[in-house]
């Protein structure tokens, strides 16, 4: 029998690979031949018909066949374009291997040659994604339109991710060329949580560049101009947002990779007013306790003789350690201002104090030091002074923790695991590898990076030891699937909070008989699914989720008090799974998802993910 076509195989309702008719894209090879003969394919492709294993294992073959990181990048975003549901199925299948590709580290080299890779990305026609230049802001309704204008009629997108390049990773200011990251961020909350595609919006907003290498290359795609000073980026940022809020009023909006003063001003200006999310401050801060709390119950101290030092005080810094002080009001009952009290902070200048000689950013203030008996100008200096059980690194330095200090950590700490965390990614900024910490602490400590390290072998017992990775990763996707499905009025410090203590909260046994510090990768959409649950289940216990079916199913599992648990029930997680898309993995499944894709409407078990 014949597929029944619907008018989405005209020319204005072309798919996003640019192919007349979505089905025969995301098909290929798999195309019937009663299919192909009514999409008038006969003859315009090969006879051979394969199945969805075979299709898969040939996508794999050219990929590893690949010999850079780039080329295996550029060939995947090809694959993403043209066949949207073979390339999650490659993602999903092969997890470990794809996930540093598509996210970081690659994508920051990716985003760094963005300009001269992007005709090669998709076809000249797909439409993925937003590119806002400042001097179009006045018509960015008109923008908005010709979007909807490329998009099939239900797709209206249910979450986006937004950024103007300016602080891309550690790498600095990008301008356009930061697309990257809005297009490979979606593909991680597709790919863990399940988000549909066809629905997710990539934004960059191109207020120029101040990075002289990009105003000078001659195939560089922005604005070439300087960006704007404060009071301009406002207006205009504003003005997209408001248009976006207006246009999608249930969209939910994930701010990415602005600069430190504007990444918070934004997040000040609209977490109030506007369904959204700041991944550097809240995401970071919220993978980091999670990975933190279970540091602290291996540690074998109290939790309130943790000093915990930080070397880098970005808006990443800053987010991260508020949650921690959270962590310890919260779950250990210490006063704010006693648990503040366990933190330092080292920036370019040293240790930072109120009584340093400079004048601090706002948002260093909060942690300035006043009870100070000296003035620290180097990591070294502070470390003596303040003896941390703590190390977390944010600083985008590479190897700021250098031999030296590491081995004077373990010095330190030689009645406890010292918990060492180097945070900046990519590999090139990271403050230490996991097998330089290993090494110089006996093999003692606890660890977690912000981008992927090898495993270890400890060389006298041949014992082969995981990396924890604290990746975004983890979060960001559950934190946007939980707010697409009960849409929360706004996302709160405590929502945050209860992922955190949900992620914490799902380490099986073996992982933490392993002192592993978070599941492990294979198991992403399971813990996802666990996140988002938990997220929705908060969200309710404070009255802010909208959607009633999320209320109603969450009022029957809710305990006294409102202190954020990342509990939920197992009916939450069964039917949180049941909204979680996943790519067709056979012909029917793919013929009836069409003519528009719908969040797949099977529960899958955990070994299907």
């Amino acid at each position: 029998m014949s597929p029944v076509m619907d008018s989405g195989t005209s020319s204005a309702r072309r798919s996003r690979s640019g192919s007349p008719d979505p089905l025969a894209s995301n098909a290929g090879t798999t195309l019937p031949y009663a299919t192909r003969s009514a999409l008038h394919l006969k003859g315009l492709v090969p006879s051979g018909v394969e199945n969805f294993v075979v299709q898969e294992q040939r996508a794999l073959e050219q990929l590893n066949l690949k010999s850079t990181s780039l080329e295996k990048y550029i060939f995947l975003s090809w694959l993403r374009s043209t066949n949207s549901h073979l390339f999650y199925r490659l993602v999903l299948h092969n997890l470990r291997q794809i996930a540093p590709i598509i996210y970081t580290p690659t994508v920051g080299q990716a985003c760094e040659e963005y300009s001269h890779i992007y005709p090669f990305l998709a076809p000249p026609n797909a439409v993925d994604g937003l590119y806002v230049p400042i001097n179009e802001v006045e018509n960015i309704e008109e923008i908005i339109q010709n979007y909807k204008e490329s998009i099939k009629e239900n797709d209206t997108p249910e979450i986006t991710v937004i950024t103007d390049g300016s602080r891309i990773l550690g790498l600095g200011d990008l301008g356009m060329n930061g697309m990257g990251i809005p297009v490979g961020k979606l593909q991680l909350y597709v790919a863990a949580a399940g988000l549909n595609p066809d629905r997710c919006l990539p934004i960059v907003l191109d207020f120029g560049t101040n990075n002289r290498k990009f105003l000078d290359d001659p195939l560089y795609l922005g604005l070439r101009q300087h960006r704007p000073d404060d009071a301009e980026f406002y207006t205009c940022a504003n003005r997209v947002i408001s248009a976006l809020h207006t246009a999608f009023p249930d969209m939910f909006i994930q701010f990415e990779d602005f600069s430190t003063d504007h990444a918070f001003g934004l997040l000040d200006q609209w977490r109030n007013n506007a369904l959204c999310f700041n991944d550097d401050i809240q995401g970071t801060g919220c993978v980091i306790l999670g990975g933190f709390i279970s540091a602290v119950e291996q540690a074998r101290i109290h939790p309130r003789d943790q000093r915990i030092l930080f070397v880098g005080a970005g808006s990443a810094g800053v987010g991260v350690a508020k949650q921690l002080v959270d962590y310890f009001v919260i779950e250990h009952g210490i006063p704010e201002d006693q648990a503040k009290a366990m933190f330092w902070f080292v920036d370019s200048r040293g240790m930072i104090t109120a009584n340093r000689g400079d004048t601090l950013a706002a948002h260093k203030v909060y942690f300035a030091r006043h009870d100070n008996t000296a003035q620290c100008s180097t990591l070294e200096e502070t470390v003596e002074y303040v003896k941390p059980t703590a190390l977390i690194g944010l600083s985008t330095i590479y190897k700021a923790f250098n031999e030296s200090i590491l081995c004077r950590m373990n010095q330190l700490n030689q009645q406890a695991r010292p918990i060492i965390f180097p945070l900046s990614n990519p590999q090139s900024k990271a403050e230490c590898t996991f097998e330089e910490a290993m090494r110089c602490t006996n093999n003692r400590v606890l660890f977690a990076s912000g981008t992927a390290f090898p495993s270890y072998t400890i060389p006298e017992t041949n014992q082969v030891c995981v990396p924890g990775q604290g990746n975004n990763m983890y979060v960001f996707p559950a934190i946007g699937l939980g707010a697409v499905l009960c849409k929360p009025s706004r996302i709160t410090d405590t929502m945050i909070y209860a992922v955190a203590k949900a992620l914490a909260n799902s380490l099986n046994e073996e992982e933490k008989a392993l002192g592993e510090l978070y599941p492990r990768i294979e198991r992403i959409r399971c813990v996802e699914a666990e996140l988002a649950a938990a997220f929705i289940r908060q969200a309710v216990r404070e009255g802010l989720a909208k959607d009633e079916k999320w209320v109603e199913l969450a009022k029957n599992g809710l305990a006294e008090g409102m202190n954020p648990d990342g509990l939920f029930t197992q009916h939450m997680l069964d039917e949180v799974k049941k909204f979680m898309w996943l790519p067709a993995e056979t012909f029917e499944q793919l013929r009836d998802a069409h003519p528009h894709y719908h969040h797949h409407p099977v529960v899958h078990s955990d070994s299907d993910h």
